[in-house]
C-alpha cells in the first residue's frame, strides 16, 4: 500500500562527457546499471535506474554528455538528451568538482536556460557538484561558488560517489522536486535495460579500459545472440552469448585485438566475469571485432547499429 504522501518521478541527469554522471547513477540506485569508464562519452543512451524509499520512488535518467558535435552520432545524442530535459520532472546538472568550469559547462547551462526562455514549462535545476572528494574544502567551496553563477539553480549539492558523500542527501533533494503520484515500477526492480543491451554495454566497458583517446568514440557493441547451448545437463547450463565489436578503421581493429590476440581474450574474461554477475549463470562469451567504415556519419550505419 503506498503511504499517504507519496511521490514519483523522474530525474535527468546531464553534464558534460565524464563529470560521473554513470558513476553517480550506479551510487544513487546502489548496484550498477550504467557503464563507466574514464574515457569520455562512454554513456551511449540514456539509462534508467529506480531509487526506491518508503515514502518515494526516484526514476534517475543517465543521459549521453552534452557536447557540441563533431558527428551525426554527436548530433543524435545530443537530440536524445534534449528530449529527455522536456520530459522529467527534476534535472541533476553535474559538474565536476576537480576541473575548472569551462566552455562545455556553459554550453550547458545555457541549453537549459533555453528551455526556459522557449516556453517550456521550467523543470527545477539542482546543481550536482561531482567528485566532492578529489578537492580539498577551499577548492570545493570555490566551485561551489563558479556554479551557483553558471545556472539558476533551486539546489547545489556537493557530492561524491566513490565515498558516498551526501549520495543520501541528493536523493532528498531530487525527491522534494518530485510531484505526488504512485510507484512507477514494481519493488525491487533497479532499471528498464533489457539483458541484451546490458550485456553489449559491460563488452564495451571492458573494451574501453585501456585504449587510446580516440576509439571510444569509434567503437559500437552489438549483441548478436544470446541462447542456452543444447545438450547441457540440467544442473549445469550454459549459455552462449556472441557479441561483435564494431570499429571504424583497420588500425583501430588491431588495436581493440591486440597482439597475438591477446587485449581481446582479455576484454572476453573481464566482460565475461561481468555478464555472469549480472545474469547468475556460466556464460561463453564469443567476441568478434568487423570495420564499419566511418559508421559515426553514416545515416544507415548508425540505424543498423541502433542509433
Amino acid at each position: 500500500m503506498t503511504e499517504v504522501g507519496f511521490r514519483s518521478g523522474f530525474a535527468c541527469l546531464v553534464g558534460r562527457p565524464n563529470v560521473g554522471k554513470s558513476t553517480l547513477t550506479n551510487a544513487l540506485v546502489g548496484e550498477k546499471i550504467a557503464i563507466t569508464s574514464s574515457r569520455p562519452q562512454t554513456t551511449r543512451h540514456t539509462i534508467r535506474g529506480v531509487v526506491h524509499r518508503r515514502d518515494a520512488q526516484l526514476v534517475l535518467v543517465d543521459t549521453p554528455g552534452l557536447h557540441r558535435p563533431r558527428t551525426l552520432l554527436g548530433e543524435r545524442l545530443n537530440d536524445l538528451v534534449r528530449r529527455t530535459l522536456l520530459e522529467v520532472d527534476v534535472v541533476g546538472f553535474c559538474v565536476a568538482a576537480d576541473r575548472p568550469v569551462g566552455p562545455g559547462d556553459r554550453f550547458i547551462a545555457a541549453e537549459l536556460g533555453e528551455l526556459r526562455r522557449d516556453g517550456n514549462q521550467p523543470r527545477p535545476v539542482v546543481a550536482v557538484v561531482t567528485k566532492a572528494d578529489a578537492v580539498d574544502r577551499g577548492a570545493l567551496a570555490e566551485q561551489l561558488l563558479a556554479v551557483s553563477g553558471l545556472v539558476e539553480a533551486d539546489d547545489v549539492v556537493p557530492v561524491s560517489a566513490a565515498t558516498g558523500y551526501q549520495v543520501d542527501e541528493l536523493v532528498d533533494v531530487l525527491v522534494s522536486h518530485l510531484p505526488p503520484g504512485p510507484p512507477l515500477y514494481p519493488e525491487g526492480k533497479l532499471t528498464d535495460e533489457p539483458e541484451s543491451v546490458l550485456v553489449a554495454e559491460l563488452v564495451r566497458e571492458a573494451a574501453l579500459e585501456g585504449v587510446r583517446e580516440e576509439l571510444p568514440h569509434s567503437l559500437a557493441v552489438v549483441l548478436e545472440e544470446m541462447s542456452l547451448r543444447e545438450g547441457r545437463p540440467g544442473g549445469d547450463p550454459l549459455l552462449d552469448v556472441h557479441v561483435i565489436l564494431y570499429v571504424e578503421r583497420e588500425s583501430q581493429k588491431a588495436i581493440v585485438i591486440g597482439r597475438g590476440g591477446a587485449r581481446l581474450r582479455d576484454v572476453g574474461t573481464r566482460a565475461r566475469q561481468e555478464i555472469q554477475a549480472l545474469l547468475g549463470q556460466r556464460v561463453h562469451l564469443d567476441l568478434r571485432v568487423k570495420v564499419a567504415k566511418d559508421w559515426q556519419r553514416d545515416p544507415k550505419q548508425l540505424q543498423r547499429l541502433g542509433f
